[in-house]
């Protein structure tokens, strides 16, 4: 089974949290498209809805929105993902991922569009002990 990171960025507070996708959770986002809205339930956030923004593989190749399918492919590009000419005009032939998460995939990056009844911040802060009576 694949294991990600996911990192999950607040719009509201412009805060990024990162999350260790494995076992469940994990095999939960195979399949799933960068475009894609998913319950926040799968990544443990109650009431959440997250967009899928983008992702990248072991080698940093990133992902397209706009391909289809899953695999690599070798596309002519002017700017956008994976590429940012240097000059007007310049184009490249780039290595480039498509849409859909496999487990070629190390990191996928996500977004808050709905929030939970539970600040998305708490999820991730300790909790704190009771301090213990001294004796």
């Amino acid at each position: 089974m694949a294991d990600f990171k996911v990192v999950l960025s607040d719009p509201k507070n412009g805060m990024a949290y990162n999350i260790e996708a494995t076992g469940g959770m994990a095999g939960s986002l195979m399949g799933k498209s960068v475009g894609d809205v998913i319950k926040g339930d799968l990544l443990g956030f109650e009431g959440y809805s997250i967009e899928i923004t983008g992702a990248t593989d072991r080698t940093g190749i990133p992902a397209r929105k706009d391909l289809p399918g899953a695999g690599k492919r070798r596309l002519l590009l002017s700017e956008s993902t994976g590429f940012h000419p240097t000059y007007d005009g310049q184009r490249m032939r780039k290595t480039i991922r498509a849409s859909e998460i496999t487990g070629d995939f190390v990191q996928i990056n996500a977004k808050v569009v709905e929030y939970g009844a539970k600040a998305l911040k708490s999820y991730f802060e300790p909790e704190e002990q009771p301090a213990e009576a001294a004796e």
